[in-house]
């Protein structure tokens, strides 16, 4: 099972990267572990400087932006 961690503060731009990728491990029929990561601290420890960024097993694939469901869908099954 992948854990697929949501780096950001709650705001809208985290939600809707969080959705699409529930979406994304959904349409891959990937098993997936979603995990929200809101403290800063937590958050510098993977040397992102822009939120929201999405780690996939403790790897930063995306930050600054919402990438799309394909790309997400790429990243899962890699």
């Amino acid at each position: 099972m992948l854990t697929v961690k949501i780096l950001g503060s709650g705001c809208a731009n985290c939600k809707k990267l969080e959705a699409v990728a529930r979406e994304a491990a959904a349409l891959a029929q990937v098993e997936a572990e979603f995990v929200k990561v809101t403290d800063m601290n937590d958050i510098l420890s993977f040397n992102v400087m822009s939120t929201p960024a999405l780690v996939i097993n403790d790897k930063v694939v995306s930050s600054g932006r919402i990438p799309s469901l394909a790309d997400i869908q790429k990243w899962l099954t890699a």
